[in-house]
């Protein structure tokens, strides 16, 4: 009897918003000879369109090393030294990587994220996340990822806070929306007093547009919150650094700045 697996709905899709794409890449010495259990992972398997591709010492060691360098590599050994040590030490990665068929549902997430579990029972032991800038250790991907056993989408995206040129203002931008084929959001030039403000409009979008939802461009903001007048446009492309995304550009074009 096969086990029928809850449906991840898409509750406010709409086509034409754009594709999703994920990437992750599970570092250990796997042994995937077992079965995947449909029950236990809620996952049917790779879903069509995303590759599952296996790297070794002896089977292109450059990529087993690629994603072992640079700024994120860097900070995970900073943050977690212990971790990152273990990962350094492994022979083996399996990436998860591609564009799925079927995005009118969330299924494909909810697939992949039982199958990167199962990896990890299977001998992985940390999960990086490119396009979020995360390293997971395994506990933590189960505790804040499977467990939840729904899409959680603010725990696939990050909301970044960086320094503008004037001391006193903040960029917040967003990372990991292109998993649900919708634009990142950013929001220059935030004064303190509207920071609250701009987090709830953040996972507010994430939210929405997790769930299918296709921001027109030029559509307004209105929150309470925040002033009025305030504008979202679509911006940038799938290359841009700082998103790998498209993303929205949120401004308020009165003052040229998101404070009151």
């Amino acid at each position: 009897m096969t086990t029928e697996l809850e449906t991840w709905q898409r509750e406010h899709y709409v086509a034409g918003g754009g594709d999703p794409m994920l990437f992750y890449v599970v570092y250990g010495e796997i042994d995937a000879s077992a079965p995947l259990s449909r029950g236990r992972y809620r996952s049917s398997g790779a879903p069509d369109g995303i590759d599952v591709m296996s790297y070794g010492a002896n089977r292109h060691p450059d990529v087993l090393g690629s994603f072992r360098n640079g700024y994120l590599w860097d900070e995970f050994v900073a943050s977690d030294p212990k971790l990152a040590a273990t990962v350094e030490g492994c022979e083996h990665c399996i990436v998860l990587r591609g564009t799925p068929n079927d995005s009118t549902t969330l299924n494909y997430l909810r697939d992949t994220v039982g199958l990167i579990t199962y990896l990890l029972d299977q001998g992985g032991c940390a999960v990086y996340d490119p396009l979020m800038f995360r390293w997971w250790e395994s506990s933590e991907w189960r505790q804040q990822i499977f467990d939840p056993a729904a899409s959680v989408p603010r725990n696939h995206t990050v909301i970044l806070v960086s320094n503008e040129v004037d001391p006193s203002l903040k960029w917040f931008h967003t990372r990991g929306m292109r998993k649900f084929g919708r634009p990142d959001i950013s929001v220059r030039n935030v004064a303190s007093n509207l920071e609250d403000g701009v987090v709830d409009l953040c996972n507010r979008l994430i939210e929405h547009q997790a769930f299918g939802y296709v921001v027109l461009d030029g559509q307004q903001v209105k929150m309470a919150s925040l002033p009025s007048g305030g504008v979202m446009r679509h911006r940038g492309d799938l290359d841009d650094p700082d998103f790998n995304n498209v993303h929205l550009d949120v401004s308020w074009q009165e003052d040229g700045r998101t404070q009151r």
